[in-house]
């Protein structure tokens, strides 16, 4: 029989250690992440500090989403917020799509076995290395190349090959987006392939070899094996692509170098930053700003959510609903039998 000392030593429970470990992370996470949106939220409902952030309602959000607002020139900031919104979107999709195509072809390629691809190490490296760098460094970079101007490196070797003029890679609103979405994808094609690759080799091989002894090629292989088991990974590449692609700010205001900013490049964030900072500080509109990014968020979230439900993986939920099934009929047949069963 243990004793009464043995019994409160097996009694002591040290989850409060571990409570104490993980303290710090949620308390950084509260106050950079939780309250941010907290506040975000509260000043979405103020107006701009010339008349002391007074309380407008929601004001500002018919303003941005249908120009029906009190405030002066309601209709234009709600245009200059749809074009803004569209930008995002088009930004976005446009380097996506090639992205994560370019990402899955030369995943495929670089975890196929049949293939003898010499420097494959070195390749992935050099195709990871953009991701690695800041954005302000490849805005500074593409400008300084892609320049207006003859002097600059891309205009002055066409010219030299006989071009009459210098092409408006900055300045002109379709060269521009085309320029930005190809940054992007340049950007972040080597991290998706990376985890396009880790999602490939985490497959079983032998269901590879099941494929070749039946006689698939590599195609229906791709498409019946490959393809449906990267759902996963592409789910989490999406989600986190839309993430980034809805908040895109660094890449459209430093490529079109800040002060000669062109609306045709403005994205929501970049929007976002125009009210926080325009002109003097009684000019600054924080309810736009903070209007303008709880509508991205639940954008965000109503994508994200759409994303995840479509995605679902629905075999699974058929056989929830039919273990739920089977408990109930359990516990119905154990109440008629009195609350016994054998």
């Amino acid at each position: 029989m243990a004793s009464a000392a043995q019994s409160r030593i097996k009694s002591i429970s040290y989850a409060k250690y571990g409570y104490m470990f993980i303290a710090p992370f949620f308390l950084v996470y509260c106050f950079f992440q939780i309250w941010p949106l907290i506040y975000t939220f509260i000043l979405s409902f103020k107006g701009n500090q010339s008349n002391n952030a007074a309380w407008v309602g929601i004001d500002n959000y018919t303003t941005i989403l249908f120009g029906q607002g009190s405030a002066a020139g309601a209709m234009a900031t709600h245009e200059e917020f749809v074009k803004a919104l569209g930008n995002t979107f088009v930004l976005w999709f446009g380097n996506f799509i090639p992205q994560i195509l370019l990402s899955l072809l030369l995943a495929v390629w670089f975890t196929d076995a049949k293939l003898k691809l010499p420097g494959k190490g070195f390749f992935k490296v050099v195709m990871y290395m953009p991701n690695i760098i800041t954005a302000a460094s490849v805005a500074a970079l593409y400008v300084n190349l892609f320049g207006d101007s003859k002097y600059y490196f891309v205009n002055a070797t066409l010219m030299n090959m006989g071009m009459a003029e210098p092409i408006k890679f900055v300045t002109d609103p379709t060269i521009s987006k085309v320029m930005v979405m190809f940054i992007q994808t340049w950007l972040w094609f080597g991290n998706t392939m990376i985890m396009l690759m880790s999602g490939i080799l985490g497959i079983a091989p032998d269901l590879y070899e099941a494929a070749d002894i039946d006689g698939a090629n590599s195609t229906q292989q791709f498409f019946n094996i490959t393809l449906p088991l990267l759902q996963p990974i592409m789910v989490y590449t999406l989600v986190t692509s839309m993430i980034g692609g809805l908040q895109m700010f660094d890449l459209p205001y430093l490529y079109h170098q800040g002060a000669n900013f062109s609306k045709e490049l403005e994205t929501v964030a970049v929007y976002i930053y125009y009210n926080f900072n325009k002109g003097t500080v009684d000019q600054a509109n924080y309810g736009y700003a903070g209007a303008a990014s709880i509508i991205i968020f639940a954008i965000t979230a109503i994508l994200g959510s759409i994303t995840f439900y479509t995605n679902r993986d629905k075999d699974e939920i058929a056989k929830k609903k039919q273990r739920k099934r089977a408990e109930k009929q359990q516990k119905a047949k154990a109440k008629q039998g009195g609350g016994l069963s054998i």
